[in-house]
């Protein structure tokens, strides 16, 4: 039995006659007699009475035609949601970010865009550190990873660099190189900032290595280019645990901009001075490399698109 025996026994049934049902079909009469018979030999009882101005349902037949709709129905709709889905409009989008990346302002505001342009994509939400994200994509319990530096190259994850922000430095509001200092003068050094070479002796609050070592290592090549090796006070998985030490006077830290909000009152942010390389906080996102669902290609055309990147994946 195929699908088409039941559209065409449904015609029938609802055209009451096999001439008006062929022509409903673009078919002639002969052929569609044919397969209805064909479907009740199959079936093993009449589905039609014939009669001199058309047929009527058998018992059987009008029992059968219940089910013949349903069938057809069910898979029509399957066919439309299997559609939306393949157009990444229906199904489901898992999502992974570390906290430090969503703290940016551009990832709330991209995954409202996504939310609003594709209601019927239900989004589950997981947070770890950039390692645990990409073996998570890689091994494909994520369909993307938000994170800060790419931490590994699996063959099974491209990255989509967003964006890069400065990196600040995080110190104790009573800090010594702040005491004594006017609002005007501590203002000045928010926005001039620190010279790298003055935290020589400063105890270190640092992300663990490896759930960020691009922004750790980069950090520690800075600061031996400016002749001192940091000392490392405390490693943390996490950057709001790192913020919550520096808050409590345990050390200072560098962190993303966009963390500049956090513990306010108990940090002074300010600018890095004569850093070499450069300390910067990129925000990518990690997505399989081998057929990603379309779901999560709609997810990174958007986000290129909010944080005006062409459409390119970077390979580590």
């Amino acid at each position: 039995m195929e699908l088409r025996h039941l559209r065409y026994f449904v015609m029938v049934a609802e055209e009451q006659h096999f001439t008006r049902a062929a022509a409903r079909l673009n078919m002639q009469q002969p052929p569609l007699s044919q397969q209805i018979r064909a479907l009740e030999e199959e079936l093993g009882f009449a589905l039609f009475l014939r009669h001199p101005r058309g047929v009527a349902l058998t018992a059987g037949g009008a029992a059968f035609l219940e089910d013949a709709r349903d069938i057809l129905a069910r898979v029509d709709q399957g066919a439309h949601r299997a559609a939306r889905v393949a157009q990444g409009v229906h199904g489901t989008l898992a999502l992974g970010f570390t906290s430090s990346a969503a703290a940016h302002a551009m990832i709330p505001r991209i995954i409202r865009g996504y939310r609003e342009r594709y209601p019927e994509v239900d989004i589950a939400i997981a947070e770890d550190n950039a390692q645990g994200l990409t073996h998570g994509v890689a091994e494909g319990h994520l369909d993307i990873g938000i994170l800060r530096a790419p931490v590994d190259a699996p063959e099974e994850v491209a990255y989509h660099r967003l964006l890069n922000e400065a990196m600040l430095l995080a110190l104790p509001t009573r800090h010594r190189l702040l005491e004594g200092l006017s609002p005007a003068a501590l203002e000045r050094v928010r926005q001039q900032g620190l010279p790298l070479p003055a935290l020589a002796d400063e105890a270190f609050i640092l992300v663990r290595k490896p759930g960020a070592p691009g922004m750790y290592a980069n950090l520690l090549n800075a600061c031996r280019h400016a002749g001192f090796e940091p000392k490392i006070a405390f490693e943390v998985d996490r950057m709001l645990t790192n913020l919550s030490l520096v808050a409590a006077g345990a050390g200072i830290s560098a962190v993303p901009a966009s963390m500049a909000e956090v513990h306010r009152d108990s940090i002074c942010y300010c600018a890095i001075r004569e850093a070499r390389p450069r300390l910067v906080a990129p925000i990518t996102l990690a997505c399989r490399a081998f057929n990603p669902s379309p779901a999560s290609r709609n997810f990174i055309a958007l986000a290129r698109q909010l944080a005006g990147r062409p459409l390119r994946a970077l390979r580590r």
